[in-house]
């Protein structure tokens, strides 16, 4: 007796759940945004960056939020800012968080002085 051989199922992905689809949106439309050579109004800005925070917050760490913001460098940036106070430059490379760091000192320094 032969057995007919099954095909070979897909591996089993999980939904997106709407704020991880949320998030995936608004980190491409700031990706967008700031390759463009045209600009947007400041306050469209400011809102696009704090609701894009808001909803990265709501992802919670974890690896839809770190695949998110490796594949977006802009939301990468809005995420870093925003929890600097626990992580610094915890995402941006050794050498770009080391020159950001020297040339705040320097404008310390010289505010300062």
């Amino acid at each position: 007796m032969h057995t007919a051989r099954q095909p070979a199922q897909p591996p089993v992905v999980p939904p997106f759940s709407a704020t991880l689809r949320t998030a995936i949106t608004l980190a491409e439309l700031l990706q967008r945004i700031e390759a463009s050579n045209q600009s947007i109004g400041a306050a469209q800005y400011r809102q696009l960056v704090r609701h894009l925070g808001e909803v990265l917050d709501a992802l919670g760490p974890g690896t839809p939020l770190d695949t998110l913001l490796g594949t977006f460098p802009a939301a990468a940036a809005v995420y870093e800012n925003r929890h600097y106070d626990v992580a610094g430059l915890c995402r941006s490379p050794l050498e770009a968080s080391l020159n950001s760091e020297l040339k705040a000192r320097s404008v310390i320094h010289k505010a300062r002085g």
